[in-house]
């Protein structure tokens, strides 16, 4: 459920506990199998919002309204010149064999779930290291999922697995109908490879958003639906149980219980040798949260900043301060991450190292570590710098690690904690990646340089003659907004350009240069200006660059956009008929509102899962997990800022009584539980019935992400890009 040191940037509603699950294209950087319901219809006068039965996601006439909108949809864009050829184009650089296959270790072995042309849903397979360094690994497969998907009658999309270690013999492993967040939780035996089933002892949990951690190899740690009252009022495990094998789920004790107005509970068991620890705790909001340490039969509440993340290395505790906390007679300022003694802490010391602190350029974006090492990712104007720290008998020792710059890095420990005496321990899998540089894959080592090429991209398209280029805008208050264009090949500043501008600007997630193949191809190589906003929201100067928009402060993204629209069109890159905004869900609300705050400004918006109706979406599906980030609308106080923004109460009728909305796409899924299709739905509905062009496309699988494989995916990015330059060459739709 937790890793003991993970990324602080997720879309989990409990953000700091998953790794980093967002941050590409479409956006984030949410189920449908067993939601939450809607407000009844009853609350809510028809005459104010026509278009409620939009929200009725599998209504009849809600389906049929979605599938005549994307009829008409995919006729007027699959005539688009070239859109068959782009859709081949794409589908087959994200069925390529020369991607990177992303491993995760666990003891002997390196695990990959792969997917290509003819495993469109995957292969769930392993190598060890040595095996992986070949150009051509031979890997043991475990689980096909096209094959189990066919011979279960069901549309199984991968959802990861929990393995318990060190023998990794079992794994809980994760299978989402469609691609939604809930999933159907099995366990899966690693030697036999095959499913136990629960005739055996075998622990199956039924579709729910569940989250699960091994105590031993017996018995589970349950956070699931256990029937009516056990979520929270975000659709999330209110709950805990201990579930020993072979008894039923419903009688498994109760361990550990949240609020109904917590966003979620959780469960971590460091079962690292000599530092076993069982922690627990209420996701209270988005970004506040409660730790208990288990001592005995006893539950201890940790003392700590509500805002801080807290994390257990070895015999260390490490905080990450979102606030300026002063402690002991110091004050350590945001974004600071501070490691002391864990005994020491535990027993009243409050004696804290910096380990970093930020600087008006500088921020923490993730940190990790090897057996002996915490290792530092940090953001130096958004792009990345590496730090090593080590603890020893004279204190913390820091060292800068070389490594490419400017761009994109990440890194992740090939140590596995519960192996008493790991060869890897030390060992590094380092990535980097920038908008023309192709991903590589590096072997390195704690305390050295020296790296070796594991693996490495190719180019999915010709980037000779194309440039990268920072620049600054000046919102509205005077704030400096930092933004990346990529120039294709013998593009001049004539202010005639086609252009995409990109942003997501919420929840601390930062967008950082990124290579894309399938934005290289179907837009780059064509002729097209890539812009990407790196807007106050999101977190590439720290917490105080999130907070900055939060709530009532929400203004301050929309206009850091619009200022660096305007200064795409003030320095000669675009116009406004020819320049188009991009983005996913939060990203999605913000060109929602941009789109009806600015139009003028814009000549088409591709609008991907969205939040866009604020008055209700507390009240649809995991809507309720993140009012920290943008307000009750249930609060007067609250309502009257957002009212001010909220794109679905804002769309004005076209003119002669308005002004005109330029064209916009939206795109969505049926099987997303987390944002409510709904959304995009109803937006696109009352755009049309005042007079505005809309088009809608909802893929009836694809979760949150809108594609459950690499067809729906390429299909989904040919209708968006068809769009695109349809509007971008030509002014009407």
């Amino acid at each position: 459920m937790m890793s003991p040191l993970n990324n602080r940037h997720s879309n989990h509603p409990n953000r700091r506990r998953l790794l980093r699950w967002l941050a590409a294209m479409p956006g984030l950087p949410l189920t449908h199998a067993a939601p939450a319901a809607p407000r009844p219809m009853t609350d809510i006068h028809l005459e104010e919002d026509p278009f409620l039965w939009l929200e009725e996601v599998q209504g009849e006439r809600a389906l049929a309204w979605v599938r005549e909108h994307n009829a008409i949809t995919r006729r007027l864009l699959e005539a688009e010149p070239g859109f068959l050829d782009t859709r081949s184009a794409l589908r087959a650089i994200l069925d390529s064999r020369a991607q990177i296959p992303q491993v995760v270790r666990r003891g002997d072995w390196l695990y990959n779930l792969w997917r290509d042309d003819r495993n469109p849903r995957g292969l769930w397979r392993r190598a060890t290291l040595a095996e992986y360094r070949q150009a051509e690994p031979t890997w043991q497969v475990l689980l096909d999922l096209d094959t189990l998907a066919r011979g279960e009658g069901e549309n199984w999309v991968w959802a990861g697995a929990s393995a318990f270690g060190p023998a990794y013999r079992r794994a809980m492993v994760s299978l989402s109908r469609g691609g939604a967040d809930a999933a159907v939780v099995r366990e899966f035996d690693l030697d036999a490879l095959r499913f136990v089933p629960a005739t055996e002892g075998g622990f199956t949990l039924p579709e729910a958003k569940t989250s699960v951690d091994w105590v031993d190899a017996d018995t589970l740690l349950v956070a699931t639906d256990f029937g009516p009252g056990t979520l929270t009022d975000s659709g999330y495990a209110r709950t805990i149980r201990r579930w020993a094998r072979g008894t039923l789920l419903a009688d498994a004790p109760l361990v550990f219980e949240g609020e109904s107005g917590d966003v979620s509970v959780w469960a971590h068991v460091d079962r690292t040798p000599g530092f076993e620890r069982h922690s627990f705790g209420r996701s209270i909001d988005f970004y506040t949260d409660q730790v208990f340490l288990q001592q005995g039969a006893t539950l201890r509440l940790l003392d700590k900043p509500a805002d801080a993340q807290l994390s257990f290395w070895r015999s260390h505790v490490l905080l990450s301060l979102r606030s300026d906390w002063t402690v002991a007679g110091k004050t350590y300022t945001r974004g600071s991450l501070l490691a002391a003694d864990a005994d020491a802490w535990l027993a009243g010391g409050r004696d804290f190292r910096a380990l970093f602190t930020p600087s008006a350029t500088r921020s923490l974006a993730a940190y990790t570590a090897t057996r002996s090492t915490i290792v530092l990712d940090l953001m130096d104007n958004v792009a990345s710098r590496l730090e090593e720290w080590r603890p020893g008998p004279d204190g913390w020792t820091r060292r800068a690690v070389s490594a490419p710059f400017p761009g994109n890095l990440g890194v992740a420990p090939l140590h596995d904690t519960l192996m008493a005496d790991d060869p890897l321990a030390e060992d590094l899998l380092l990535s980097y990646a920038d908008f023309l540089t192709p991903d590589s894959l590096l072997l390195g080592h704690s305390g050295s340089d020296e790296r070796q090429t594991l693996k490495s991209r190719p180019s999915f398209f010709d980037s000779s003659g194309m440039r990268v280029e920072q620049r600054f805008a000046s919102s509205k208050d005077g704030t400096r907004v930092p933004y990346f264009i990529v120039w294709p090949r013998g593009a001049r500043d004539d202010g005639d350009n086609p252009a995409l501008l990109y942003g997501y600007g919420g929840f601390e997630v930062s967008l950082q240069p990124m290579y894309s193949g399938t934005l290289g191809q179907a837009w780059l190589s064509r002729g097209g200006v890539y812009a990407m906003a790196n807007i106050r929201g999101g977190g590439e100067f720290g917490p105080g660059w999130h907070q900055a928009a939060l709530t009532t402060r929400r203004q301050n993204s929309f206009d850091d956009f619009i200022a660096v629209a305007e200064d795409l069109q003030a320095r000669g890159v675009t116009r406004p008929a020819r320049l188009g905004l991009q983005g996913g869900s939060n990203g999605g609300l913000l060109v929602g509102a941009v789109l009806v705050q600015r139009p003028e400004l814009f000549g088409a918006v591709v609008c991907q899962v969205p939040l866009l109706d604020m008055k209700r979406y507390h009240r649809l599906l995991a809507g309720a997990s993140w009012m920290a980030e943008y307000g009750d609308p249930d609060d007067p106080v609250a309502w009257a800022s957002m009212a001010r923004w909220s794109p679905y109460q804002n769309v004005p009728a076209a003119p002669p009584a308005g002004k005109t909305l330029p064209p916009v796409l939206f795109t969505g899924s049926t099987r997303d539980d987390r944002v409510h299709p709904g959304h995009a739905r109803k937006m696109a509905a009352r755009l049309l019935e005042r007079g505005h062009r809309a088009l809608l496309w909802e893929n009836i699988e694809g979760g949150h992400g809108g594609a459950a494989d690499n067809a729906q995916r390429a299909d989904n990015m040919a209708l968006e890009f068809a769009f695109l330059w349809r509007q971008l060459r030509r002014a009407a739709l």
